[in-house]
Order: C-alpha cells, then sequence, then structure tokens
C-alpha cells in the first residue's frame, strides 16, 4: 500500500471543517469535511474512512481534491448524464409533428400512435427506442391524450377569430341604432332536441367496470328553445314539438318578455332556416337578431348548456309519452334559471362584452 497523501492546506482547522459540515446541506460533502477533520485531528485512516462511509482509497482521492480546491472542492458533482437521443430542434419538430397530425396519404394513419410514431422517429432521426420511451417524450413535451372537439368540414378557417375581432364593432353599430339612453343586452340562443333517444354522461365507476346505462331507441321528442342572458343570469325558454319558424316567432316573444324594461336584445344565433331570412320570422322591436358564422357551435355557450343539462337532469331516463317529455324539460329548465350563477359561468365569454 502507498504511503497516505497528506492534507497540505492550512486555512481550515479541524474545528472550521466540522463547522462547515453542520452548516451545509450536501450530507455527502459533510461526509468528507468529517473524515478529513478526523484525519486533521490524527484520528487513524481507516477510522476517519470508515466512520465516514467510504474505504481508504476514496478518502485518499478526497484529500487530493481537497489539496486542489478546499471546501468547494468536495462539493457532489453532478453527472452530465447520458447524451439525449433527441436534441432541442428535433424534440420540437417531433412535437410540431404530433400536434400536425398524420396524413393519410403519406402515413398510412389517421392518428397518431406511440409505435407509428416510434417508426417515425426511426425513418427521420436515425434513432431507435421503445414504444414507452416514445410516450414519455411526449408527456416531457406537453402532450396527453384528449378527445377531439367534432368540427365541419364545411367551416371556414378562422372563422370564429374574424368574428370574435369584429364582434365590438357590430355590437357598436346595433346600439348606435337604437334610442338614446337605451341598454344593451347580450342573449344568445338555440334549440335542443330532447327525447326518448337519449344520451349518455359520463359516470364515476370502479377502475376496469363497464358500466351501463339505460337508452330508450324510440323517437319521440321535443324541442328546447332557449335563451341566456350570462349578464344578468337569467334566461327564457318554451317546450315546442317542432323546430320551425312559428316555434320560433313563440320563443322571441318569450324573450322579449324577459328583456329588462328600457334595453334592447342583441340575440346570436346560428344561421338554422327558422332563425334567419324567413318571411314568417316575427322579430319584436326590443330583439335583434345577430348570425353567428357558419358551422361554428364553440362560439354559442347554448350548447354548452344543453350538454349541461343533458348530463344532470336529461339522461339515464326513460319518458314513455311526449308528456313526459316536456315535463322533464320544464324540470331541467328551471334547475337551470334557480342558478343564475351557473348560467353567468357557462355563458360568460370574454369576447362577447357589451361595452357601456
Amino acid at each position: 500500500m502507498g504511503a497516505a497523501i497528506d492534507i497540505t492546506r492550512r486555512d481550515y482547522s479541524a474545528s472550521d471543517l466540522r463547522r462547515a459540515a453542520s452548516r451545509g446541506s450536501d450530507g455527502r460533502q459533510a461526509c468528507r469535511l468529517l473524515a478529513l477533520a478526523m484525519v486533521l485531528e490524527g484520528r487513524p485512516r481507516e477510522e476517519a474512512a470508515a466512520n465516514n462511509g467510504m474505504d481508504r482509497q476514496t478518502l485518499c482521492d478526497w484529500v487530493h481534491r481537497y489539496n486542489e480546491g478546499g471546501i468547494e472542492g468536495l462539493v457532489s458533482r453532478r453527472s452530465s448524464g447520458r447524451v439525449a437521443y433527441l436534441d432541442a430542434e428535433e424534440r420540437e419538430e417531433l412535437k410540431k409533428l404530433v400536434v400536425a397530425g398524420p396524413d393519410p396519404a403519406v402515413h398510412h394513419v389517421v392518428r397518431w400512435r406511440c409505435q407509428d410514431l416510434q417508426t417515425e422517429v426511426l425513418e427521420r432521426f436515425g434513432v431507435a427506442v421503445h414504444v414507452s420511451t416514445i410516450g414519455r417524450w411526449l408527456h416531457e413535451l406537453g402532450l396527453t391524450r384528449l378527445q377531439p372537439r367534432p368540427t365541419h368540414p364545411k367551416k371556414k378557417p378562422g372563422a370564429e377569430d374574424e368574428f370574435k375581432e369584429t364582434f365590438p364593432s357590430r355590437l357598436k353599430e346595433l346600439l348606435h341604432s337604437c334610442s338614446a339612453n337605451v341598454k344593451l343586452e347580450l342573449w344568445f340562443q338555440d334549440e335542443a332536441r330532447v327525447g326518448q333517444k337519449g344520451t349518455h354522461a359520463y359516470i364515476w365507476a370502479p377502475v376496469g367496470s363497464r358500466p351501463v346505462m339505460v337508452r330508450d331507441n324510440r323517437h319521440t321528442s321535443a324541442y328546447i328553445f332557449g335563451a341566456i342572458c350570462p349578464e344578468r343570469g337569467v334566461g327564457a325558454a318554451l317546450i315546442m314539438p317542432y323546430a320551425n319558424t312559428e316555434a320560433m316567432n313563440k320563443h322571441l316573444e318569450e324573450v322579449s318578455i324577459h328583456v329588462a324594461p328600457g334595453s334592447h336584445a342583441a340575440i346570436l344565433c346560428d344561421g338554422a332556416g327558422w332563425h334567419q331570412g324567413s318571411g314568417a320570422l316575427l322579430v319584436p322591436k326590443n330583439i335583434t337578431l345577430l348570425p353567428l358564422p357558419a358551422y361554428c357551435p364553440e362560439l354559442n355557450p347554448m350548447e354548452n348548456v344543453w350538454k349541461y343539462l343533458r348530463e344532470n337532469k336529461l339522461c339515464a331516463l326513460v319518458w314513455d309519452t311526449y308528456d313526459e317529455i316536456v315535463e322533464a324539460c320544464v324540470e331541467a329548465w328551471r334547475f337551470l334559471i334557480d342558478d343564475p350563477e351557473r348560467i353567468q359561468s357557462i355563458g360568460h365569454r370574454n369576447w362577447a362584452c357589451v361595452s357601456d
């Protein structure tokens, strides 16, 4: 065995090293400091090494580090780790590829699976990794599995953003056309079919189970013509047997009654035939209809209202008659109207604000 390496530094005493060990947050550095303190105190090196979880050769290595760098030379150094399979630029390219989705004609798949991306990564970057590594990379890139929202193939790109940008000017034009001192209210309107062929909703159930929920296969139904004013937390609705211009006229009469006295209502609705362009459509004087862009139901919070009512009041039920359907619709709408804060929460849109 070679001769022991002497501690040549004399700027710290054994007490200084013990004091530094007690104040530090690096446990391994503290053990090294205590071992060197014991050596400075004249204790055998075998004992100093054993008491601090190392062998004599390791203690010798730390004496070298201490002589060269002092206390800072005993700090634990982090390993740089294995070189990443993909660099930052390649990871960003992978993320863009996943977000854009596959081209069925090129990639021969309609959605990305980890095994598909495994092949793509091998072809693009020449890197072969396990499928589980692909999944881990996707999570590290801030991606997760989500259920896409359905969209119509004829939807105009950018239609929603364009509508939101021009909406304040449309409201301003409408306000100028109203009489002086008239307050403008913003309403949203839509219809929902409710019937025997109902819908299902998410429920809590044991992991791995397949819960069942009753669903009728008959076709008797009714239509809820509903409208809400998120600012006031109010709404108006009628339950009708059909969705047509006559039903829309009656609904507009009902909404007109609920518009605050001295106010004018701007009602946003979709482009259904009984909403627009019908000579038989009678719009009350205190209402103006504002059409939403075609195929953009995301702009209408009434879609969220229907989802909320279906999940909480109108699913898992069986109705034998039309009257039972109407009664269920009435109960569901009253459930919503009795909760103004819920109307405000569901209906609020940052872009849909009426300026004073």
